[in-house]
């Protein structure tokens, strides 16, 4: 597979694999069934697993941990921290290798911006570790423009972490030319817009009664009707290509540069192998234009997130 760059100059697959399903956010989580898809991963050429100590308190590092065990050098593996003081980041760090069962992790992310700690002293704090041999690179994850370039100005980040897809176009305004300028590398996370660009969902009644998304404005009602009636030129595309919709939706991201890397949750042998499809979908300048002009930024009804979540993205 042709690799990409993350910003410190760690080469990596072309498409991400994101381990948050192990943590059981999803309905129909298997935990041997989960380590087996990292490892057909790596067999396959997907280098980059994504992980994070706030999926399942650990439960999904420790999954990561048994699946690369025997391989490391096969993975560059990426964990978050859900603080950003330079006391929590030290601790977390400790614990996520735990979890794990490693000496460092590749790349670490600030989950999500600390509104208590000054992004200087968070950058401060990741350069210690990477210092100390703990992480090899860091980076963020949903933080604005400004937290990106203050806390690049202390030590580089190697990794923007972002929501991103035909759904949700927005970083193209705000986000994607500021790591541009600076070389981070665009890791996006749900280019599937959680399971809505496959087409399998259709109603509040194709999710378990468990299922988090339901509790997402995006997957509710009148806003998941108005979402569902959007897919038709994807899926006419995707006919038109003899794959998938899925596939085509990420096959869009990975035509819109070099520098982004889509992150696609595979929990399953069978979503590694479904994830890769796009891989061989071949998408021409008037293709990407065409699904541009069906998905203009802002198309999606309902926010991303619960309401109650919305205020800690973007910061």
């Amino acid at each position: 597979m042709n690799e990409r760059m993350l910003g410190d100059g760690t080469p990596v697959g072309p498409i991400a694999l994101g381990a948050m399903a192990f943590a059981g956010f999803y309905a129909g989580g298997d935990d041997d069934e989960g380590v087996r898809a990292i490892q057909h991963a790596l067999e396959r050429g997907v280098t980059l697993i994504d992980t994070a100590e706030a999926y399942g308190q650990g439960r999904s590092e420790g999954l990561v941990g048994r699946a690369v065990a025997g391989r490391r050098d096969q993975a560059v593996i990426a964990t978050k921290s859900s603080g950003g003081s330079p006391g929590y980041l030290r601790a977390a760090i400790d614990r996520s290798l735990g979890h794990l069962g490693l000496d460092h992790v590749d790349l670490y992310y600030l989950h999500r911006v600390d509104r208590d700690v000054p992004i200087e002293e968070t950058a401060g704090a990741m350069k210690g570790l990477i210092d100390a041999g703990k992480i090899r690179a860091y980076g963020l994850s949903e933080a604005g423009p400004d937290t990106i370039r203050r806390a690049h100005a202390v030590h580089p980040v190697a990794a923007l972490q972002t929501e991103y897809s035909l759904l949700h176009r927005e970083p193209e305004a705000d986000l994607l030319p500021v790591t541009r300028e600076l070389g981070i590398a665009y890791v996006a996370y749900s280019p599937l817009s959680r399971g809505l660009l496959t087409g399998r969902i259709r109603s509040e009644g194709d999710l378990d009664a468990d299922d988090w998304r339901r509790q997402v404005p995006r997957f509710q009602g009148a806003n998941l009707a108005h979402n569902v009636a959007l897919l038709e030129p994807l899926e006419r595309m995707a006919a038109q290509k003899g794959s998938t919709p899925a596939a085509v939706a990420v096959a869009w991201i990975l035509a819109k540069g070099d520098d982004i890397v889509p992150l696609v949750g595979m929990g399953r042998v069978s979503n590694v192998d479904r994830a890769l499809e796009a891989l061989a979908v071949d998408l021409s300048a008037q293709d990407v234009a065409a699904l541009d002009a069906a998905f203009p930024p802002g198309v999606a009804a309902g926010t991303r997130y619960p309401e109650r979540m919305m205020g800690a993205l973007g910061i």
